[in-house]
C-alpha cells in the first residue's frame, strides 16, 4: 500500500535496514565468500568468517527492529519489520546449513584432510539452498529499497501494525478507459 505525504527523511530512515542487508548479502556473501573460497583448500575453518559476520549483521538488524517500536515513526518501524523477517529466516538457513555441515564434519570424525570427492558434492548441495536464497534476498530487499523510496509498505504489513491517522493511503490510480 502506498502513502502520500512520507517526508524525504523518513523515506531515507526506512531504506537503511535494507541496504545494511543488501551489504551484508553482496559483500560478505558473494564477495567475501568467493575471496575466501580460493583459500579454503589451506585454511579450511577461514570461510567460517562468512556466516560470523552474518549472523552478526542479522541479529542487529533483528534486534533494531526490536527497539524501532519505541523510536521510530509508522513507516520506518514497519521496514524495520519486514527486514527483520527477512534477516530471521536468512538466520534460520544459515543455521540449517551449518547443521548440515557439521553432519559431514562429524562423518569424518571432524578431521579435514579425511573428506573425499562425496563429502564436497553433498556439501555443495548442502550449501546450495542458502546460496539461492542469497539471490533471492538481494531481488527481494532491493524492492524493498526501492519501495521504501517510493513510500509504500506490503500490505500484509499494513493488516499486521495498522497506520495512524496521519498516514494516508494513495488513492488507486483509476483505470484508463479501453484497457
Amino acid at each position: 500500500m502506498k502513502f502520500d505525504k512520507i517526508s524525504e527523511e523518513e523515506r531515507k530512515q526506512a531504506r537503511h535496514p535494507h541496504e545494511f542487508f543488501l551489504i551484508n548479502l553482496i559483500t560478505n556473501h558473494i564477495l567475501v565468500f568467493v575471496g575466501l573460497l580460493g583459500m579454503a583448500k589451506q585454511e579450511p575453518y577461514l570461510i567460517l568468517i562468512v556466516p560470523a559476520v552474518s549472523i552478526t549483521i542479522l541479529t542487529y538488524l533483528v534486534w533494531r527492529a526490536q527497539r524501532s517500536a519505541g523510536r521510530d515513526r509508522w513507516f520506518v518501524f514497519c521496514h524495520w519489520q519486514l527486514c527483520a523477517r527477512r534477516s530471521r529466516f536468512f538466520i534460520g538457513m544459515i543455521a540449517l546449513m551449518g547443521v548440515g555441515m557439521a553432519a559431514i564434519l562429524a562423518s569424518v570424525g571432524g578431521n579435514v584432510n579425511d573428506l573425499r570427492p562425496g563429502h564436497y558434492a553433498i556439501g555443495g548441495l548442502v550449501m546450495l539452498p542458502t546460496l539461492f536464497t542469497v539471490l533471492v534476498l538481494i531481488i527481494m530487499e532491493s524492492d524493498a529499497v526501492h519501495k521504501a523510496s517510493i513510500g509504500e509498505v506490503p500490505d500484509w504489513l499494513v493488516k499486521r501494525h495498522a497506520p495512524p491517522a496521519e498516514y494516508v493511503p494513495m488513492a488507486p490510480a483509476a483505470p484508463v478507459p479501453g484497457d
